[in-house]
Order: C-alpha cells, then sequence, then structure tokens
C-alpha cells in the first residue's frame, strides 16, 4: 500500500474529528504517527483507518 502523506502534510481523521488537525510527523509502513490539536501524538494503522489529507493550496 502507497500512502499518499509525507512529514508535514496536514491530516484529519474523519471516524474522530474531535481530534482535530493533525501533522504528520513519520510514516514506517503502513505507520503512520501523526500530531493531533486535541489529541495529541497518535499512531495509526493505515490499514485500520483511513486519515484525509488537507489540501492547503486553495
Amino acid at each position: 500500500m502507497i500512502l499518499d502523506f509525507e512529514p508535514g502534510d496536514k491530516v484529519y481523521n474523519p471516524a474522530a474529528k474531535e481530534w482535530g488537525i493533525g501533522q504528520v510527523q513519520s510514516i514506517i509502513k503502513e505507520k503512520v504517527t501523526v500530531n493531533f490539536q486535541n489529541a495529541g501524538k497518535k499512531v495509526i494503522n493505515s490499514n485500520n483507518i483511513e486519515l484525509k489529507k488537507i489540501n492547503e493550496r486553495n
């Protein structure tokens, strides 16, 4: 599985919007470490949880 994320990208978890916006810290295989505004650092298994990238280009 190829993820369309890289460190520094802004993302959110549609299943837990209360976590707020997160910034991708690292990606190792299917594990994505994200630092969320309201939930702190989370290690997300991309096979189980789908993150959505926030497009900052308007």
